[in-house]
């Protein structure tokens, strides 16, 4: 009998850590579920915030798909404004080069032709002094008509001050002037 009561003992011992155990678990349970409502509410609460976003998220997308088409569509129409500004810079440019050679071609002509027009304002130069001194010739000629028929006693000092001035101080085509062929004053 000793074996059984030591048996009663040990299947009482055995109950009685069945129990303690099953205890400690309901607790370690309770407080899990505890835990795990706690974590149930606080995901509630991020599905919400992240449906939120999703939303945002979605608006945004489409907003973003939205300005990228008319980024699209503005850089379609800029792009003929581009064309257009390189062609006014193309033909700015083709201007240039044909103002260039005019100009070259000029410059050219008129090194060419240097000495023709030295001679042609030599000769422009003499054609005005022989005018000038018509002109004087015919005042003279005008003046000393006038003043002779209305006295004949008088000198030439009694004419005009335009009939006894010659053109030049020496009386001749002016030398210096017709050899430079680039002073065109009178003296």
């Amino acid at each position: 009998m000793d074996w059984q009561i030591i048996l009663y003992i040990a299947a009482g011992v055995a109950a009685l850590a069945l129990l303690i155990l099953a205890i400690a678990l309901a607790v370690v349970l309770f407080s899990v579920k505890k835990n795990l409502d706690h974590v149930a509410k606080t995901l509630d609460g991020v599905e919400g915030q992240i449906q939120g976003i999703t939303r945002e998220s979605t608006d945004l997308l489409h907003k973003s798909n939205r300005l990228a088409e008319d980024v699209q569509g503005k850089s379609a129409k800029l792009n003929s404004v581009v064309d257009a500004i390189q062609g006014i810079g193309n033909s700015v440019s083709t201007l240039n080069e044909s103002v260039d050679r005019v100009t070259n071609s000029i410059t050219y002509n008129i090194s060419q032709n240097e000495e023709k027009i030295s001679q042609v304002v030599q000769w422009s130069n003499v054609a005005m002094e022989v005018a000038d001194k018509w002109q004087m010739r015919q005042k003279r000629n005008k003046a000393y008509t006038g003043n002779t028929q209305a006295s004949e006693e008088t000198g030439s000092e009694n004419l005009p001050e335009e009939v006894n001035r010659s053109v030049s101080r020496e009386n001749n085509l002016d030398e210096d002037r017709i050899n430079a062929g680039i002073n065109n004053s009178k003296r």
